[in-house]
């Protein structure tokens, strides 16, 4: 799929950022399949207006409401706006009025070369909009009055927003080529990765222009088949001296794994598996990509066997949710088993687009059927009555039941269970939901 834009929403603490994310986003964060403790509390999402589909993010998520450093925490929101936004929101405190901290900050979005939208929250009706004027010091021609809490004036406020959005462009699926994201914490050598796997004799590199600045698309050809790899260039660190933005790179993987059919999650070999590669983990099965995973740096690992025993207990107890996913071990740096990653993405695409033929699932259920123990729900007890596939990419299966609200997350689990067990799925989420027979 193209690149979506993205709206950063910057500002002081307490204008209203958050409130402002929430009434943006709506219901779009409960689309996504989550992992409880893995993917919980996002500070960015998807969201759609008139049809116009892009990414926001409530920059002041990622910080304490702390009264100490503020403006060090808001500059700070303002670097990656201006490096990796399409469009800025910086929002204003009507009722607080017009503080040196909100010159300063437009000064600096001003210089940056992006397009910038001045709003003044708070500003629940009428009688208020008078308020905005004390903001035209700013140096702003326009500024948008609105209430994040009440709503006043959103849809005009969300109109103006659409205007500097993009039309839907050409779906990338058209090409026939699968999309590759290489994804990972800082630091983990994804861009070593990329330019080691792309520099190999083998493959036929071709660049393709991005959707949005900065973004590097990357046609690979190996043996006769085609790699479209997203986003090869992500957040360029080098910008930001002393703003190392260790709280936004969750949002670089965010916006490559929501493109790509497989995300090849890159973990330091070294370090081991630590909470972000399960955040960025988690981010990649919520979104119903497929995965392989790379323990790469495998060339200064010092006793390689010893260290593969712990990383696979690492990984059983953190990534439990893609125990399934294959694993390679490779040398970025040194380019050693690099190309073995397209036997395995070839793998998971087939995993993941699987279809089990009617009868099979049939079986299947007569033998889970057996093996558990149905519920009581509402002093009945539940009967299920079918087990049907109706998705793919990633595969999706609905239990048909009389009372699905009577089925618990353990039972969708012990069918998702049963479905791996048969048809492996290695790689790919598979999503299992209660659906209500219909007579």
């Amino acid at each position: 799929m193209p690149k979506k834009p993205l709206i950063a929403i910057i500002g002081r603490p307490n204008v209203g950022k958050s409130t402002l994310f929430n009434r943006i986003t709506g219901g779009a964060r409960a689309i996504a399949h989550e992992l409880e403790g893995v993917t919980r509390d996002r500070n960015y999402a998807p969201a759609e207006w008139e049809g116009k589909k892009f990414i926001v993010v409530d920059t002041g998520g990622f910080y304490p409401d702390s009264e100490e450093e503020i403006f060090s925490e808001v500059k700070e929101q303002a670097l990656f706006a201006a490096q990796e936004a399409d469009l800025i929101i910086h929002l204003l405190d009507a009722k607080q009025g017009l503080t040196p901290p909100d010159i300063d900050i437009a000064e600096m979005l001003r210089s940056s070369g992006r397009k910038v939208l001045w709003a003044a929250n708070k500003i629940d009706g009428p009688t208020k909009e008078d308020l905005i004027y004390d903001f035209f010091r700013i140096g702003a021609s326009e500024i948008l009055p609105v209430s994040a809490s009440s709503g006043y004036m959103f849809d005009e406020f969300m109109e103006k927003i659409a205007e500097y959005l993009p039309d839907a462009g050409p779906d990338e699926s058209e090409t026939q080529m699968p999309a590759i994201a290489v994804v990972g914490r800082p630091n983990v050598g994804k861009s070593t990765f990329i330019n080691s796997l792309l520099g190999k004799k083998r493959l036929v590199v071709t660049p393709v222009a991005g959707t949005t600045r900065d973004s590097i698309d990357v046609v690979s050809n190996y043996y006769g088949k085609k790699y479209l790899f997203v986003d090869t260039a992500g957040i360029r660190r080098k910008l930001f001296r002393g703003y190392p933005l260790e709280h936004f790179s969750m949002i670089s993987a965010y916006r490559s794994i929501e493109r790509c059919d497989v995300a090849i999650v890159m973990i330091d070999a070294t370090q081991g598996i630590v909470s972000d590669d399960q955040k960025i983990a988690g981010l990649v099965h919520s979104n119903g990509k497929g995965a392989v995973f790379v323990l790469n740096k495998w060339d200064i690992v010092q006793d390689p066997e010893e260290t593969f025993k712990k990383l696979q207990a690492q990984f059983a107890r953190r990534l439990w949710f893609f125990g399934h996913a294959p694993m390679l071990t490779a040398s970025g740096l040194e380019k050693k088993r690099m190309t073995k990653i397209f036997p395995m993405i070839d793998g998971v695409l087939r995993e993941r687009s699987k279809t089990v033929p009617a009868g099979e699932m049939e079986d299947l259920l007569l033998e889970s059927l057996r093996d558990l123990r149905l519920p009581v729900y509402k002093g009945r007890k539940v009967r299920v009555f079918s087990l049907k596939q109706i998705g793919k990419n990633p595969p999706v299966f609905a239990v048909y039941a009389d009372a699905p609200d009577g089925l618990k997350e353990a039972h969708f689990k012990f069918f998702e269970k049963k479905l791996r067990q048969r048809f492996s799925f290695a790689g790919a989420p598979v999503h299992v939901i209660g659906k209500k027979r219909k007579r």
